[in-house]
């Protein structure tokens, strides 16, 4: 599923509830928390994504392990830090290559410049 996909608003709040496996009232006190946004139709109607839905798994797993709800929304803000950074890291590195190539490029540019200034000398024959 791309990225996309994941984030498109497809189920209203009784679908989502079923298949995240909490009651609906649930949802609306983790929405309340900050835990989870689902976007909303112009009627006001929650709607979520597969991406919501992946997170309320997350959620459901941590408080099963016995998190309260104060430590997963600091667990899941640590991963969204987490995440941001990699993405960040990711950048970096892409910066990093594309620069790699313009220095190969500009070395390969003044090796060839040499190579022409030096076919353009004049040679000198030496005689006896």
């Amino acid at each position: 599923m791309a990225i996309n996909d994941r984030n498109r608003p497809v189920y209203m709040i009784s679908v989502a509830a079923q298949l995240a496996g909490v009651h609906p009232q649930t949802l609306r006190a983790y929405e309340q928390k900050g835990l989870v946004t689902p976007q909303r139709t112009s009627g006001n109607t929650r709607m979520y994504s597969q991406a919501d839905i992946e997170r309320l798994e997350l959620i459901n797993e941590l408080t099963g392990e016995g998190i309260n709800l104060a430590g997963v929304i600091r667990i899941l803000d640590l991963q969204s830090r987490l995440d941001d950074r990699e993405q960040q890291l990711d950048d970096l590195h892409k910066r990093v290559r594309r620069l790699a190539d313009r220095v190969r490029e500009l070395e390969t540019r003044r090796s060839i410049t040499a190579l022409v200034r030096a076919s353009d000398l004049p040679t000198f024959h030496h005689s006896r």
